[in-house]
């Protein structure tokens, strides 16, 4: 069959050349942003009377007709077409003949594909924006009922402070905040019109990009047709945002990997979301949150992959930005699987909460809250974190612990020790103390999770 392109070749392309260049086994996704860009396009041929208004009725016609095919599954796409584009274009023409053939006026394929994967990056970000919010409320329902569950808050993964389960939690909330305003803020340049730019010059023909981005819902139109064509900053920025969201559920992954270990049985797993053993009978290994963390990996190579691949590219379009699709297909499937499935377990997560206490009493946690009573008795920070830590040597040597000290053995390193430094040595009084704005008492944390409840959880659609 002659290609839609063929006219100035003498040879049919080579098979192996057609397989190597196809990109349909992957852009074949594209197909509903591609008829629903070629709908736009050719309202605005009739618009500006580029195409007669009858044709362009018929063309509409054809292209529902496509859009239901596909839908029903009776659609053939043919690899020999090289891509959905120009599936989708052999189609139209083969139902209404060189009438099929004028949807491409002041159309590229250059333009066309960048358009497909705006609109297609805008729905799924809006889509990744919803998982996000979901998971953080499954975050703040687990929160509010550990507003007294008391652990071990770790430094380099030592026992450093006592805090409230609660408030871990919430930091992961916050960097999902992050992490949602980042694609936010993604979507304000994927939002941007390159319809009309054509190959890379724009066209002599009048056409109207103004009403093209109100159809398609474009706040905004590219500025230079060379830059529309050839740009996949958008794209490049949507999986670096989407490496730092893999990152955060990356730690928090491994974080709920560590607590369900035997050393801390901090937790336990629900049975629906770990697996077993081949040999050993009796493993119930977290291979969920495993996979989260070996994911991120997977998004990360994305983002280089991106970034190798366009960083020596002349301007304009090259035929190495085929290679942009699949890392943003990916990057999509994977984010949003693990949005999904981590938001399914977090309900399900049981918390040893005696567990979690025991290992917040051993450890000298609350050594600081012994220098800081030091300090509001007027002794100079230094000193009191110098004392603070004769006292802990003193303990270790005689295998206390700080709450066990007498007044007698606390006096012996400062005369300012009093009757009333017993309170500020439990784990408790410790968290309760702790009520500076973004601190761990309870009171702070009930005021957060208060303010969280009380904004809104709207997702913008990007349109």
């Amino acid at each position: 069959m002659k290609k839609l392109w063929g006219g100035r070749f003498k040879e049919k392309t080579q098979k192996t050349v057609e397989s190597f260049t196809s990109s349909l086994s992957f852009d074949i996704r594209l197909w509903k942003y591609d008829i629903e860009g070629s709908i736009a396009h050719v309202k605005m041929l009739g618009k500006r009377k580029i195409v007669p208004m009858k044709d362009v009725e018929s063309i509409l016609r054809g292209l529902e007709e496509i859009g239901e095919e596909i839908q029903a599954g009776k659609f053939k796409f043919r690899e020999d077409l090289e891509d959905v584009h120009m599936n989708l274009e052999h189609a139209l023409i083969k139902k209404l003949g060189p009438v099929g053939g004028k949807l491409h006026t002041a159309r590229s394929r250059n333009d066309q594909v960048a358009l497909d994967l705006r609109l297609y990056l805008r729905d799924e970000i809006s889509s990744i924006l919803k998982l996000i919010k979901g998971f953080q409320k499954a975050l703040v329902s687990t929160a509010e009922k550990h507003v007294d569950t008391v652990m071990p808050g770790y430094t380099h993964l030592q026992k450093a402070q006592p805090v409230l389960l609660a408030h871990h939690l919430l930091a992961y909330f916050e960097m999902l905040a992050r992490d949602g305003e980042r694609f936010e803020d993604c979507l304000k340049r994927v939002n941007v019109m390159p319809l009309g730019s054509a190959a890379l010059a724009g066209t002599t023909l009048p056409i109207d990009r103004k009403y093209a981005a109100r159809l398609l819902k474009f706040p905004r139109i590219s500025e230079n047709s060379m830059d529309a064509v050839s740009d996949r900053d958008f794209a490049i920025e949507f999986i670096s945002a989407s490496s730092v969201l893999m990152m955060h559920l990356s730690r928090l992954s491994e974080e709920i990997i560590i607590w369900n270990t035997d050393q801390f049985a901090f937790i336990e797993l629900p049975d629906a979301f770990t697996t077993g053993s081949s040999i050993m009978p009796q493993k119930k290994n977290p291979d969920v949150l495993e996979l989260t963390r070996g994911k991120a990996g997977r998004v990360f190579g994305n983002l280089t992959a991106m970034l190798t691949m366009m960083k020596g590219l002349p301007l304009a379009y090259n035929r190495d930005m085929q290679e942009d699709k699949e890392p943003v297909f990916d990057t999509v499937d994977t984010v949003k699987a693990c949005l999904q499935i981590l938001t399914e377990l977090m309900p399900r997560v049981r918390f040893n909460k005696e567990a979690m206490a025991k290992a917040a009493e051993g450890g000298f946690l609350t050594a600081t809250d012994l220098a800081e009573y030091l300090v509001k008795k007027g002794m100079p920070f230094r000193e009191a974190h110098e004392v603070t830590g004769e006292v802990v040597a003193y303990c270790i040597d005689n295998q206390k612990t700080l709450s066990d000290l007498n007044l007698n053995e606390l006096k012996m390193f400062s005369e300012l020790i009093g009757e009333d430094a017993a309170g500020y040595l439990t784990v408790r009084a410790s968290v309760d103390g702790r009520n500076s704005y973004g601190g761990t008492s309870k009171k702070t944390v009930l005021a957060r999770i208060k303010q969280i409840k009380s904004e809104k959880w709207e997702v913008r659609s990007g349109k």
